[in-house]
């Protein structure tokens, strides 16, 4: 299963702006530069992200982007909702009785994929963007990249979220 450019991209321009708690607007131009997004493609993003309440625009000189609440009470899966990326590891439609096969029948496996969707969203809605912005989310590696050199990461504090936690 892969998440497409909208949630991925979606995701990364509310850190970048999360990340930037000055109180005053963030331009999309600015987060388009600095995380190498289209300009464009974030507009159409941003769009659907202020219909979902999640940030705020404001008009005029010194305008852009604000988040609508604070940061931890905004949640990965939220974001992803909002751009209509779908949190689903199975072909068929959420709540059809009918399967993905040709014949409208249900794989064999159907029940696996599905509930690894459902683990993925999980895991999602209890990431908020505030875990992101602070490093809280950590992945099996245990590891943190600095300066070009792998170390270990410190030992986590217990407000860190790891796919472990969520599964079990």
């Amino acid at each position: 299963m892969r998440l497409s450019t909208k949630g991925r991209y979606a995701v990364t321009a509310m850190v970048d702006l999360a990340g930037h708690p000055s109180g005053s607007p963030i331009a999309l131009a600015e987060i388009a530069a600095r995380q190498e997004i289209s300009l464009s493609y974030l507009e159409q993003l941003f769009g659907k992200l202020r219909r979902a309440g999640l940030v705020r625009s404001v008009r005029g000189p010194g305008g852009g982007y604000l988040l609508a609440h604070p940061s931890e009470g905004i949640r990965i899966s939220d974001i992803i909702l909002a751009v209509d990326e779908p949190i689903r590891a199975t072909r068929c439609k959420l709540g059809s009785p009918s399967g993905c096969r040709p014949d409208k029948g249900r794989c064999i496996t159907h029940d696996l994929w599905e509930e690894l969707g459902n683990h993925i969203h999980l895991f999602l809605s209890a990431v908020s963007l505030a875990d992101v912005c602070e490093r809280r989310v950590l992945g099996t590696s245990g590891k943190v990249h600095i300066e070009g050199v792998n170390a270990p990461a410190e030992k986590p504090s217990a407000d860190v979220v790891t796919l472990k936690q969520v599964a079990d």
